[in-house]
């Protein structure tokens, strides 16, 4: 039996220590919310894992929709398709799975 140790997170579900971060751990952090990990998800995850790391700082989600828009295409730049893989808030959602903090603006 694989006994995991539970995941230090915030009272909003978001992890505390980013640096403890790793894939293992965004596999735990989806499942809390019920997202079954997919490359298209890893894809956004890593998306805003890199945005975060070169502007030190979190878009809101217009600007993030925007911004995966110029780096993924239109096709996925889009609410539609970032709705698809993250129902309860594409921006939200990728930023708690990818271990980031609460985003601007997110209920």
């Amino acid at each position: 039996m694989d006994l995991k140790p539970p995941l230090p997170l915030g009272p909003d579900g978001f992890l505390l220590d980013s640096r403890s971060w790793d894939e293992d751990t965004a596999e735990r952090l989806a499942e809390t919310i019920g997202i079954r990990l997919t490359d298209p998800h890893w894809e956004i995850v890593r998306f805003i894992r890199d945005y975060h790391r070169r502007f030190d700082h979190l878009p809101t989600a217009r600007l993030f929709v925007k911004a995966v828009r110029k780096e993924l295409g239109e096709a996925k730049g889009n609410n539609r398709y970032l709705h698809g893989l993250f129902p309860g808030g594409p921006l939200k959602q990728a930023c708690l799975i990818a271990g980031l903090p609460k985003p601007p603006g997110c209920l």
